[in-house]
């Protein structure tokens, strides 16, 4: 059999090899010297003295009980706004992607239009849309809980986020097998039906690391509220704060950041075993089942 690798590139020889291994372990070593060099300067200004991170690491310092207080509440606010934003942009994903599919051409005109719009925009300019939308029509959302600012955040994230979701379930729908549509329709089911029943829960599967994917630059879209300036107390906004007071922005964003890189290693793990437990459920539900033994066999 053909090694379908070779029909995309040709394989590499012995030299070209050795080359790259040359390559990498001289980038490695590159690398290697430029974070030396970035602790050396770091060091030479004092970044690494005790005073400047005891507030983060030390239960005894004054500060910290109250820092890692406001790490908590900006934790929270991060979760909330993400969790919210999550919820709709799936929602409003799925009902827009499935809408694209199952439209006229005609209806299907104006759904094509919203995804190219809100996917085109940076999400930034679409949280800033929608802002001073809201306070220049003066739309009411004071009924909604919680802060105004937190629902001008989680309407943007939502508006850009869910045609992105839509365009990953139309991916997934049309990775699928054109049979399993034909199939639905010949046993009498109708296309909504066979869309609902058939093809999207099969779409899911397929289309589980992208979507969690997505989810996690939708937690960590919630910090361009802090750069926003809406005042939505969230994570990066605490940690500003934080920094601000004490005067170790270094220290302060350093211990923010690595938050968000264990929530998202956490949310990225838990997709990996996810998609797993549900390979491992569809392949268990495909093998036949035993025939049962005959008498006197």
């Amino acid at each position: 059999m053909t090694d379908s690798s070779s029909v995309l590139f040709d394989v590499p020889g012995p030299k070209a090899r050795r080359r790259a291994q040359v390559l990498t372990v001289v980038g490695g070593l590159a690398i290697l010297a430029l974070v030396a060099l970035a602790g050396m300067r770091l060091a030479e200004r004092g970044q690494f003295d005790a005073e400047l991170w005891s507030p983060w690491i030390n239960p005894t310092d004054e500060n910290f009980a109250q820092v890692w207080r406001l790490v908590g509440e900006g934790l929270l606010a991060t979760v909330i706004a993400a969790a919210l934003a999550i919820a709709l942009s799936l929602v409003v994903g799925i009902a827009v992607g499935v809408a694209r599919m199952m439209f006229t051409p005609i209806l299907r005109i104006p759904v094509v239009a919203f995804i190219e719009l809100f996917r085109g925009l940076p999400v930034v300019i679409t949280i800033v849309y929608v802002w001073r939308a809201i306070v220049e029509t003066e739309v009411p959302i004071d009924w909604l809980p919680g802060d105004d600012a937190l629902w001008y955040l989680v309407i943007g994230l939502t508006l850009y986020n869910s045609v992105i979701i839509a365009e990953i379930l139309r991916a997934g729908v049309a990775s699928l097998p054109r049979g399993q549509r034909e199939a639905g329709l010949a046993i009498g089911m109708t296309p909504w039906q066979t869309m609902r029943s058939i093809q999207l829960p099969q779409a899911f599967r397929t289309m589980l690391p992208a979507l969690v994917s997505q989810l996690v630059v939708i937690l960590k879209d919630t910090s361009l509220v802090a750069v926003i300036g809406l005042g939505y107390r969230e994570l990066l906004d605490r940690g500003n704060q934080i920094a601000q007071f004490l005067d170790n922005p270094i220290q302060s964003l350093f211990i923010v950041g690595a938050i968000y890189v264990v929530i998202n290693y956490t949310l990225s793990r838990i997709a990996i075993w996810l998609e797993r437990r549900l390979s491992r459920a569809s392949s268990s539900a495909d093998e036949p089942e035993p025939e049962p033994a005959t008498a006197g066999a």
